[in-house]
């Protein structure tokens, strides 16, 4: 079933957007979901890499890249969610570096857009961002403790991160630093980094729920960059990283309604199977209810995030729009996963199914790219000032 597409969009820009939509879904159900279980092994970049070459072959890398296909985030919505049906799917389309691309291509120096964005955009680099540290706070960017400080026609960075994504493999990291104090308070700068730089270094991996995925801690000691590796204007960081949350979290989204319409697909498979049809699986009200709740959840974030998008796409703030549809997107694949386990029983906790993973998946969206705690409250807050004249 195709994805439905947001209301309003151009009719050339809407069959555009469906015909790669389906495109990549024929290529995730041939293609990627097949490998799975491979791709979930400890040495799977060869067949990731096999993959993504098969898929720039197919016309369908990179295309939210700076330059693709779609430009337009509205219209990228529906090819996003086919692109999320699998965990790996972000990777072998290339999505997962698109934020990373446009963040370059926005607020990078000439010298760091010629030297590291035309790699990125072929699929011949990986890039990573560096926030969270080992003794901050994530939704604190006021804790962030690494440091960037001038030093002759440079910057020298010192400071450690962790649950870094795509690290292990990464060709540039982009970090998030203290770069001096106003009045007691954290000013922030990005930052490029090499992956070869000296001093820069894997302290480990970490494990998500019991799966190596690429989440690293990183070390920081005198690493030296060039003056024009700072990305935008020095202390802008807060500036940079509420541009890359917003865009960031309708991205991710709308790739997680791919794992929950999936999660759904395999939850009627089994009703539907022999051994449902045997324990009447669909005659059950509790049974229906579960997919009650999943199709209510997946169509009501869409509509979210087709709101978000809009927003975005005409230079908005979005910012109350955005993170309700990340909130939305991410309790809808809860649901979806959750369901669909339940109704698979014992089989859907076990590798046999795909349902371990997409529900490992599900449960680290809750947190990935701002807490539930942390966007409930601010969107609360946001609301009760603007509609009630409450001072913050």
């Amino acid at each position: 079933m195709l994805t439905p597409l947001p209301a309003g969009m151009p009719n050339a820009a809407a069959v555009a957007a469906a015909e790669l939509a389906q495109a990549c879904r024929r290529f995730v159900d041939r293609h990627i979901v097949p490998a799975e279980p491979a791709l979930a092994g400890s040495d799977a970049d060869g067949l990731l890499a096999g993959l993504a070459g098969a898929a720039r072959q197919a016309g369908l890398w990179g295309a939210f890249h700076p330059g693709g296909r779609l430009d337009r985030l509205q219209d990228y919505l529906a090819v996003a969610e086919q692109e999320g049906r699998s965990e790996f799917g972000p990777t072998v389309f290339g999505s997962d570096t698109a934020l990373d691309a446009r963040l370059l291509e926005r607020y990078g120096s000439a010298a760091v857009r010629a030297r590291f964005l035309p790699p990125l955009l072929r699929g011949e680099a990986v890039a990573s961002y560096a926030m969270s540290e080992p003794d901050g706070v994530g939704s604190m960017p006021s804790t962030i403790a690494t440091t960037a400080r001038r030093v002759d026609g440079g910057w020298r960075i010192d400071g450690r991160k962790w649950f870094i994504c795509r690290a292990d493999r990464a060709s540039f990291v982009t970090v998030v630093a203290r770069s001096g104090e106003d009045g007691g308070r954290a000013r922030l700068s990005m930052l490029l980094v090499p992956a070869d730089a000296p001093g820069f270094r894997i302290v480990r991996e970490q494990a998500v729920l019991g799966r190596v995925q690429g989440q690293c801690e990183l070390a920081f000691d005198g690493v030296r960059v060039p003056d024009d590796h700072l990305l935008g204007e020095l202390h802008q960081g807060l500036t940079l990283m509420h541009w890359r949350l917003g865009l960031g979290r309708v991205l991710r989204s709308a790739q997680w309604l791919g794992l929950a319409r999936r999660s759904v697909e395999l939850m009627l498979a089994r009703i539907a199977a022999p051994r449902g049809r045997l324990a009447d699986l669909a005659g059950k009200q509790l049974i229906r209810r579960h997919v009650f709740e999943s199709e209510l959840a997946i169509r009501s974030a869409r509509a979210l995030l087709a709101e978000a998008a809009g927003l975005l796409d005409d230079g908005g703030d979005g910012e109350v729009a955005v993170n309700l549809a990340k909130v939305a997107a991410s309790r809808a694949l809860c649901q979806a996963a959750d369901s669909a386990v339940q109704v698979w029983g014992a089989e859907g906790l076990c590798d046999r199914s795909p349902l371990s993973g997409i529900y490992r998946a599900a449960r680290a969206t809750r947190i990935l790219d701002g807490t539930d705690e942390a966007l409930i409250n601010a969107v609360g807050k946001q609301l009760i000032r603007s509609g009630a004249g409450v001072p913050a």
